[in-house]
């Protein structure tokens, strides 16, 4: 079992990871109290046939793994959620307690005289009375917290919704439009004098640099956020946990830690190696501007194909070629994964161990 390649992969989360396995899925949580909350659920294997065809299947495998990873990730961010008001009301709470324990005996006498007065006058003006119309207000007002709940539920899912429109909506603006834009209004000029395929591999080579550096800034941004500093050690995690497995080692901390933390089937090379061959689909499309921009989503679709067949064979085979391939990947690795404490490391163990089937033929990548 030393040294295999296993198709089991995972996702870093907020506070958490999920792993994905060929029988089942699970996710492990840290909460604030230190317990890891776990969650899992069967693997989706009923793959159409169409779909397990070269090309198509990258495709599939891409919808598939994105939709199991977003469910995974929200709901580690609705505990992480949680745990963030726990923490507030915590904070409230102390400071209700020291605001009392700061009262004086002659206030809290005062105050106690005060409420034994309100106390009687309301026992004076009919007590059954009152009770029965607390009862009725309450029943009022549920009906009115379910139609809000409701209310809340529609408008969260809208806001979702157009919050994901207009997500996408950027990232083909920058990602696409913008450094066709910046090409026609800067190098085209320069390079009139190019024509043919020198021309199309000129455009296609600055396009693609624009989208380089645009993913590089991004990834450093984010990279500074609390939260994304958190989740990207997960993602160490994730990663160092994999490689033990697929040495044979048990999986415990000291087996885990001295592991490296860039493995070539991350998502992040996935992601470069479609920039890189969006270089070389890029140099058959003869057109200029918006009917550019419009070709070049098209190909979208074979541009995940293609990166998927790749990164494929870089886990599957380890020569020049591949690491060649998984070069570029790697060097974004160094952003995208961090170096993991133990905990997290305990958090990968435990989603780990939960989706190793028993048959250890059936994860063979």
């Amino acid at each position: 079992m030393a040294n295999k390649k296993t198709s089991i992969g995972g996702q870093a989360l907020m506070e958490g990871i999920m792993m994905r396995g060929p029988e089942v899925t699970a996710m492990a949580v840290r909460r604030a109290d230190g317990r890891i909350v776990m969650e899992d659920f069967p693997t989706n294997n009923k793959v159409p046939k169409l779909c397990k065809l070269p090309l198509i299947r990258g495709i599939y495998g891409m919808v598939s793994s994105f939709t199991v990873g977003y469910k995974c990730l929200m709901r580690s961010a609705d505990l992480y959620a949680d745990d963030l008001i726990a923490e507030e009301e915590a904070k409230e709470a102390a400071k209700e307690a020291t605001k009392a324990s700061n009262v004086t005996p002659s206030e809290e006498a005062s105050a106690d005289a005060s409420t034994t007065a309100e106390t009687v006058s309301a026992e004076e003006t009919s007590p059954v009375n009152e009770t029965v119309k607390d009862e009725v207000s309450d029943e009022k007002s549920a009906p009115a917290k379910e139609e809000k709940k409701e209310e809340g539920g529609v408008f969260g899912t809208v806001a979702t919704v157009i919050t994901t429109v207009i997500a996408v909506a950027l990232m083909l603006g920058l990602f696409f439009w913008l450094p066709t834009f910046l090409y026609d209004i800067s190098i085209a000029k320069l390079a009139s004098g190019l024509t043919g395929f020198a021309a199309r591999l000129l455009r296609s080579v600055c396009e693609a640099t624009v989208r380089v550096v645009l993913l590089l800034l991004y990834m450093i941004l984010v990279s500074q956020m609390k939260e994304i500093k958190r989740t990207f050690m997960y993602h160490g995690a994730e990663h160092k946990t994999i490689f033990c497995y697929e040495k044979g080692l048990p999986l415990t901390v000291e087996n885990i830690r001295p592991m490296r933390r860039f493995h070539p089937r991350c998502g992040t090379s996935f992601l470069v190696l479609m920039v890189l061959v969006g270089i070389l689909l890029g140099m058959f499309v003869p057109f200029t501007g918006w009917l550019r921009v419009v070709c070049k989503i098209a190909l979208i679709p074979l541009t995940v194909g293609i990166g998927y067949e790749l990164i494929k064979l870089a886990g599957r085979h380890d020569n020049l070629f591949t690491r060649i391939i998984s070069a570029p990947g790697v060097w974004f690795q160094h952003i995208t994964t961090k170096e993991p404490d133990d905990q997290m490391i305990e958090c990968a163990i435990a989603a780990m161990e939960k989706v190793i089937p028993e048959d250890k033929e059936k994860d063979n990548w």
